[in-house]
């Protein structure tokens, strides 16, 4: 009998100990969103490859991006398109926000809160902070994953309006993240590789001329925007316009360095596109621009009130308009990539 009472009294603490170690391995949502915070409050650094696909246009456009961050505020990321050439990086350091064109040789300089001041789906505290920010976001828990869905904090985008984040439960890092369109389609998808926190970095990591100097080196020889008499390019048109914009005529201007395509959309939401070819800078060149740099996904443009310009395979794009909103502008322009004109 006392064997077994025992016995009983064994199989009791081990069913408990069991329920215990169950209790623990379960994580509520508030759990998680302190030990998220508390993670960036400790990190110092880090650094991470990514693969960015892109559902914007006709064609799925992939990327890589590599990502570096040093505490308070040292940012650098590369973006690259192999098969189109197209490589741009984003640097934040002491003197400013700065965006560089290899293929150019040239860079721009911005007074701007970046990356601050909106989301950033390739940027680990901008997906924290979007998850702490957001009081109704919802928590999952599988196997190996914490996923929050979440609001997203585009400063002029709502057409992308909530965005899934994937977490690594071991040690919280990113796993992915879909940023989705009102009806929950996925159109920009980013997807993690060897995240490391607390990396370190060289002193002139974050050095503008250094980075230009490095990914030069790494272009191949049609990455180069050449300085040839051949001026010819594909002229592109957007594929997704307001309703209210028609497309009214296309001319083509002669200009000193070659052809400017200018094409213009009337009605309610009128607008101009100009582009032409971009030329090669023989020495260096940094220049300010006004407004904003904002992730077009495919490049980097900069946003005014009114206008937008960004680069794209060796041609300079403007977009001009008094009657669309930031909103529309950057809708348009992330479609003009998509459809050429023969």
């Amino acid at each position: 009998m006392k064997k077994l009472r025992k016995a009983w009294l064994l199989l009791m603490v081990s069913i408990v100990s069991i329920l215990v170690l169950a209790g623990c391995g379960t994580k509520s949502k508030e759990d998680v969103t302190t030990a998220l915070g508390k993670k960036v409050e400790e990190m110092k650094s880090y650094e991470s490859n990514a693969k960015m696909t892109l559902q914007t246009g006709a064609e799925p456009q992939v990327y890589e991006v590599q990502i570096g961050h040093k505490k308070p505020a040292l940012y650098r990321v590369n973006l690259k398109n192999a098969q189109k050439d197209q490589s741009q990086i984003i640097i934040r350091n002491e003197e400013g926000v700065f965006v560089l064109t290899p293929a150019l040789n040239k860079s721009f300089r911005f007074h701007s809160e970046w990356p601050q001041n909106s989301s950033q789906a390739y940027l680990y505290e901008s997906l924290i902070n979007d998850i702490n920010k957001d009081p109704d976001a919802t928590f999952t828990a599988t196997e190996e994953h914490y996923v929050f869905e979440t609001k997203t904090n585009y400063q002029n985008n709502k057409l992308l309006p909530t965005q899934e984040i994937t977490l690594n439960k071991k040690d919280l890092s990113p796993v992915s993240v879909k940023v989705m369109d009102p009806d929950k389609k996925p159109l920009v998808l980013v997807e993690f590789s060897g995240f490391k926190f607390d990396a370190s970095f060289d002193g002139d990591a974050f050095d503008v001329k250094k980075n230009m100097t490095g990914a030069q080196l790494e272009l191949p020889t049609s990455g180069q925007v050449s300085d040839e008499k051949d001026n010819a390019f594909s002229v592109m048109i957007p594929g997704d316009i307001p309703a209210g914009s028609e497309m009214k005529e296309q001319k083509e201007v002669a200009t000193e360095n070659g052809k400017r395509v200018v094409t213009t959309f009337s009605g309610d939401k009128s607008f101009t596109l100009v582009q032409e070819r971009a030329r090669y800078s023989d020495v260096s060149t940094s220049s300010f621009i006004s407004g904003e740099p904002v992730d077009l996904g495919f490049t980097v443009g900069a946003l005014t009130e009114n206008t937008l310009t960004w680069h794209y395979q060796g041609v300079d794009f403007t977009l001009a308009s008094q009657d669309l909103s930031q909103d529309e502008m950057m809708m348009v322009a992330r479609s003009v990539q998509g459809a050429a004109v023969k």
